[in-house]
């Protein structure tokens, strides 16, 4: 009880310390146990955060705050109406689409792979296929009613969307215009003398906004040039399977290999085993290379240093706590843990205590 005694008197001793404790415990509680009702406003921050760096970049050429602002809103406003409009009913139709094509994808898969005991006898064994097969075509079909029960749900919860659809850009455009209001709002709640604090919140600031604009830039750019590989090679559902490329990104690894299924179904419904299917897998390899190697680096270059088993640990950990925010924020998050321990303040080292005598 000593050792207890003595390393938390020497750790939390300094108030700047408690301070900081407190702020990161009532924060995580807020998320745990509020994140549903507080997904708006997650949402809307994390828009925000994007949209500040062209607000920046327009007063930086002499516009006032408010018109710069205004602008930025209004194109916002463009991108969600076009996305409304002709992105969300275009990757519907696909989705429905390939939900009904299902279970003719199991049958074809099935087909191609019964065949690999003729052609290998002796490394495949047609038990072993009928086993695998049999198994696939399961999941397949389960993944055919998962997507099918997702598309009812979101038609169930119109409601919710409306709200976000009136909610989020009302609260983005508020963040944006008083963004220093709120800023010496919440500094006025704290302390005077916070200096680890802030020392903390610069770099997770940094690091977070940082992340955050990168990625949605990242899922443009490698949803844009998917669609383009896809639709030249002709291939079905380009749309689709070039958005959820695009989406891949925000899960690093994990991502790149579950998108890789449906991308290698469709070709090999569509193409079978030959050179077309080659090249489609082939596409979507280039493309996921280039962007783990040279894409991301450049785009989120500060925080891309983080050891692949630390990424996926945080993947796994604030993704099972937090759902879809925790796997989004799982890098910076990750970052966070490194900002406080970089800013931890040092401690003397404890003497023994020297033996009795």
């Amino acid at each position: 009880m000593d050792f207890v005694r003595a390393w938390f008197h020497e750790h939390f001793s300094n108030p700047q310390v408690v301070l900081l404790v407190v702020l990161l415990a009532v924060a995580l509680l807020g998320v745990v146990f509020l994140a549903e009702m507080l997904a708006p406003l997650i949402a809307a921050l994390v828009i925000a955060y994007v949209l500040d760096a062209p607000t920046e970049n327009l007063r930086a050429h002499g516009l006032p705050r408010w018109i710069a602002v205004i602008l930025v809103f209004l194109g916002f406003l463009s991108l969600i109406a076009i996305a409304l409009l002709a992105i969300l009913p275009l990757l519907s139709q696909q989705l429905s689409q390939l939900v009904g094509l299902l279970p003719g994808m199991a049958t074809r898969v099935q087909e191609l792979l019964l065949a690999l005991p003729d052609r290998y006898p002796e490394l495949v064994g047609r038990e072993q296929v009928l086993d695998l097969t049999d198994q696939l075509r399961g999941e397949i079909l389960v993944l055919g009613q998962n997507l099918l029960m997702l598309s009812v749900d979101r038609i169930g919860n119109l409601v919710g969307v409306i709200v976000y659809l009136f909610l989020v850009p009302f609260l983005v455009f508020f963040f944006l215009k008083d963004k220093g209001r709120i800023q010496a709002a919440l500094l006025r709640a704290l302390p005077e003398e916070r200096t680890l604090v802030a020392t903390v919140w610069s770099e997770v600031d940094r690091k977070t906004g940082a992340y955050v604009k990168g990625k949605v830039y990242e899922i443009g750019i490698v949803g844009a040039v998917s669609w383009l590989g896809f639709s030249l090679l002709s291939l079905d559902f380009a749309a689709l399977l070039a958005a959820l490329t695009g989406l891949s990104v925000l899960i690093p690894y994990i991502g790149v290999a579950v998108v890789s299924v449906p991308v290698a179904l469709v070709a090999l419904f569509q193409f079978g085993l030959g050179a077309e299917f080659a090249a489609a897998v082939g596409v979507y390899t280039v493309i996921q290379l280039l962007d783990g190697n040279l894409l991301a680096p450049l785009l989120i270059s500060e925080i891309v240093d983080l050891h692949p088993v630390a990424v996926i640990g945080a993947i796994l950990l604030f993704g099972g706590i937090w759902g879809f925010w925790g796997v989004f924020f799982a890098v910076p998050l990750a970052t966070v843990a490194i900002a406080i321990r970089n800013a931890w303040p040092e401690t003397e080292e404890i003497p023994p205590q020297a033996a009795p005598g």
